[in-house]
């Protein structure tokens, strides 16, 4: 079998208060080579229903100020559900925000979010985005009573949870259930790692073995992140971000921000918080020669009396073809995820 099913299913908790309606279609799986989730799904369990609500509202311009600005927007399933090639996201009225849109998968092993962590839960993630007045520049409440002056979403909340009614809580787990389904762990290296059948060619495998050296060590694990929030020796630009700072307030954490996975990494440009670098190898390049000595730089780059991580062009060559291999081309393109 080629997932392992974790026993919360669509519905499944919720199957005996739940309508008819929702009744399971398809599991929310986990993968075989990956973790339990730390997502709580007794409290918010999954429906078919309550799948198409979240995905509804994930792709619907509603949620913003002026009817312009969708979720989808700034998160493009071909591209990870990232903001592809735009360093930092626009938001309404083009505005620019300070931050490169992170991608959104995998988000059931996630308990902090954003690239300073600034929240704690899944389900109050899409506040932030909605009351940015850089990105939808709306108020919350506002956005529920638009719904609630609609036709359609009055019966999806209903279908999803059983009235018409909707409040902030029906709103923010139904976008959580869509979030959560955004599982990827079909790529190349993950059938190569569950012995699907797949071969790596020399060059990915020498880029493999060159990652686990040299990489693994913050991109660890299935997921490709140890979740930590650390300081690679970026150039301070401007008025530099303070990053995992600003929400802490302890000194040690300027210019620390959230190590990303790496999956689906090849079609996510640009890099960074701020996306400055627009290819892999300019991020090599600044592993290998750019990182600065910036307060609270992470030891990890700073070893053995020189910055950074030391790569030959062919190293380099062989890491980006490692890479290439946590593309999933399945989750880019599953019909399940698409706004159209």
């Amino acid at each position: 079998m080629r997932y392992g099913y974790y026993l919360v299913l669509l519905g499944l908790l919720g199957s005996c208060t739940a309508p008819e309606s929702t009744a399971p279609k398809v599991a929310f799986e986990v993968p075989a080579n990956f973790p339990a989730p730390t997502y709580d799904f007794s409290r918010n369990p999954i429906t078919q229903d309550g799948f198409e609500l979240g995905k509804a509202l994930f792709n619907d311009p509603i949620l913003s100020r002026d009817l312009t600005i969708s979720c989808a927007e700034c998160h493009t399933q071909p591209h990870g559900f990232t903001h592809h090639g735009h360093d930092v996201s626009h938001g309404i009225d083009n505005r620019k925000g300070t931050r490169n849109s992170l991608p959104i998968q995998n988000m059931a092993w996630e308990s902090e979010f954003f690239w300073d962590g600034g929240v704690g839960d899944l389900d109050f993630v899409p506040i932030v985005p909605i009351e940015n007045p850089v990105e939808m520049d709306e108020n919350t409440g506002n956005v529920l009573e638009k719904l609630r002056q609609t036709r359609r979403y009055p019966l999806l909340f209903k279908k999803a949870f059983g009235s018409e009614e909707i409040t902030s809580q029906r709103f923010l787990k139904a976008l959580s259930q869509f979030m959560l389904t955004l599982v990827s762990a079909n790529s190349r290296y993950d059938k190569y790692v569950r012995q699907e059948g797949e071969v790596l060619t020399q060059e990915e495998r020498a880029g493999l073995a060159l990652f686990k050296q040299n990489c693994a060590s913050c991109h660890a694990g299935e997921l490709f992140t140890d979740k930590s929030y650390r300081n690679n020796g970026l150039t301070l630009q401007g008025t530099p971000d303070e990053g995992r700072y600003l929400i802490t307030a302890n000194p040690a954490d300027k210019y620390r921000f959230r190590v990303p996975s790496l999956r689906n990494v090849a079609v996510t440009a640009p890099y960074m918080h701020d996306g400055r670098f627009y290819t892999l190898e300019a991020v090599l390049d600044h592993y290998a020669s750019g990182v600065q000595d910036t307060p609270n730089l992470d030891p990890l780059l700073q070893q053995n009396g020189r910055r950074g991580i030391p790569l030959t062009a062919q190293e380099k060559a062989q890491l980006v073809a490692f890479l290439g291999t946590l593309t999933d081309t399945d989750f880019l393109t599953d019909k399940r995820f698409s706004s159209h």
